[in-house]
């Protein structure tokens, strides 16, 4: 597991996982808030590999978060083996460290949160769904991961 020096500011590029749009958002640890950016498109859950090339060379992450879909009732099912499989690419390809994070009702908090902004139909639902993964990662493993460094 990757471990951050407590003082360090640590910028995260996330992502909520799915088979046609992959939501993504960027975060800070300082405030621990996150910005939804474009979606993403992908084709069977594969993504536009050179679009997320685009987003980390114009973001620089230090490392990524994935938001893992598990069932109400704690169960996995293939779109979480999925999700994982999408983390493990993101390191492989770009040689950052990548955390799961449960995102279980954040699509619909996020339609929530869209439609009280007036947006409508419209909207970044699954980018929004991002943000809030990582606003969540940040409160509840952001902690677990900082670490003295002499």
């Amino acid at each position: 597991m990757a471990k951050f020096p407590e003082s360090s500011q640590v910028s995260i590029l996330a992502f909520d996982y799915g088979t046609q749009k992959i939501g993504v958002a960027i975060g800070q640890s300082l405030t621990g808030s996150a910005t939804p950016l474009s979606e993403i498109k992908a084709r069977d859950g594969q993504p536009d590999w050179q679009q997320v090339a685009q987003l980390i060379e114009e973001w620089q992450p230090d490392a990524f978060v994935v938001g893992v879909p598990i069932n109400m009732d704690g169960s996995e099912f293939e779109l979480t083996q999925r999700a994982r499989k999408f983390g493990q690419r993101l390191h492989g390809r770009f040689g950052k460290p990548w955390f799961e994070m449960d995102e279980r009702l954040t699509s619909f908090e996020a339609r929530e949160q869209r439609n009280a902004q007036g947006c409508g139909k419209a909207g970044l639902v699954d980018s929004i769904a991002a943000s809030l993964i990582l606003q969540s990662w940040f409160t509840e493993q952001w902690p677990q991961l900082l670490k003295d460094v002499p």
